[in-house]
């Protein structure tokens, strides 16, 4: 199937067919990342969802908490802040 780039505004795009969407499972608003190989293929990812459980679920929450932000929690207020 032969395709044809078009100039749309500032970029270029590229049309796909109705048949070669169907057979990606694509349609109009999905997400994708686009990245290209050394050989020249392009590659179309679809963009992961994040659900926060999942993340929750990855963390180890035993781990220490970074020096960085343990200094949060002895911090003294500089301006307004709420007091708890």
């Amino acid at each position: 199937m032969e395709i044809v780039l078009k100039k749309m505004g500032n970029s270029t795009a590229l049309v796909m067919p109705p048949p070669v969407l169907k057979d990606l499972g694509l349609s109009v608003g999905h997400h994708m990342t686009l990245n290209t190989t050394p050989d020249g293929k392009i590659v179309l990812t679809p963009k992961r969802r994040y659900v926060l459980a999942d993340m929750i679920s990855q963390c180890d929450l035993k781990a220490p908490m970074p020096a960085d932000l343990a200094l949060w929690d002895v911090a003294r207020p500089v301006g307004q802040e709420v007091q708890w």
